[in-house]
């Protein structure tokens, strides 16, 4: 789950508890290119806030006069279509031929238990899932045991909530930092470590944790779950090959690690004769990233993210496709 998303939720609890009337938009279906992703969430509220975001703004504009005007219906959950038509595309800035269709609910106290529910499991990196009935309005609050695309039916619409994507980069150097900057705009989790004090005494990076255990002990302490990623980026072998060691075996659902293939060929070579599988090693993505060329830091950084984000993405096609 994205942080915006959280943010949302914190948001519609907040002003809940302030007994302002408050709507919760998620998108439920898209055709065509659409701006933000299936699930996206956005708060709304009668004194004109907002938080999250479904569009470039014109539809969050849009939605925000309907309830300033009162122009909303009186009904618990609604579904709203935008981009009908050519002119309320290019009203909205929409893309050509998109269409988003929107569920609106309306919300009362009674659904701060179910917010409460999900914010909760987020704190503690649980998964978890909300049904919205889209006849009553009723929402309900079930365990689930990963994260699932959201499902639109003629009755219901389900949802996954589940827990940021953590990233543990280990080195502290340039491409570190250009990694963070990007990780951090995707809404990624991300802790920094490197054993050597120097490193972590020049970080010009983002503001993140920096870690200075050794880095076998910072993936036992902060890779607990499979919403985590280990990259190692030292170039040192005596500080990636400790982390690659613990992260192989940890329940992190990507392990990559920078090198040439030369350096791949070698660290492969020393992780087989410490006894590491080959189902193991086939798990390690090295060289680390898209084949794209890339040379400089952040281009280096933008290949990592492009293939987190491939494989994010097929993993979820895959997984609708299976349905």
């Amino acid at each position: 789950m994205r942080a915006i998303d959280q943010e949302v939720l914190e948001a519609t609890r907040r002003w809940l508890a302030q007994d302002t009337a408050t709507w919760l938009c998620t998108i439920v279906a898209a055709v065509g290119s659409s701006p933000r992703p299936i699930g996206s969430l956005l708060a709304c509220n009668s004194r004109g806030e907002q938080c999250g975001s479904l569009s470039g703004g014109c539809i969050e504009e849009d939605l925000l006069q309907r309830v300033g005007a009162g122009d909303m219906p009186d009904v618990p959950v609604q579904l709203l279509e935008y981009g009908v038509t050519a002119s309320e595309n290019e009203r909205l800035g929409l893309p050509c031929g998109g269409k988003l269709q929107i569920m609106l609910q309306q919300l009362s106290r009674e659904d701060s238990d179910w917010l409460n529910q999900v914010l909760a499991a987020l704190e503690q990196r649980r998964c978890i899932r909300r049904e919205v009935s889209l006849s009553e309005g009723a929402t309900r609050i079930a365990a689930a045991e990963g994260f699932r695309a959201l499902e639109l039916t003629d009755t219901s619409v389900v949802q996954s909530f589940g827990p940021r994507q953590r990233m543990l980069l280990i080195g502290a150097g340039q491409l570190s930092q250009s990694l963070a900057e990007l990780a951090l705009a995707m809404d990624y989790e991300v802790l920094v470590n490197d054993p050597r004090p120097g490193p972590r005494e020049q970080w010009a990076g983002p503001s993140v944790p920096l870690l200075a255990g050794m880095p076998d002990d910072c993936v036992r302490q902060h890779i607990s779950d499979r919403h985590s990623i280990v990259i190692t980026l030292t170039h040192d072998p005596r500080i990636d090959d400790m982390a690659l060691m613990e992260a192989l075996g940890s329940p992190a659902w990507y392990v990559g690690a920078l090198g040439s293939l030369r350096t791949t060929h070698k660290r492969l070579e020393r992780l087989r004769q410490l006894g590491f599988t080959q189902q193991q090693l086939d798990n390690l993505h090295a060289p680390v990233g898209l084949d794209i060329g890339s040379k400089t830091p952040l281009e280096i950084a933008v290949a990592i993210m492009a293939q987190l984000t491939q494989l994010t993405r097929l993993g979820q096609a895959q997984h609708k496709a299976s349905l």
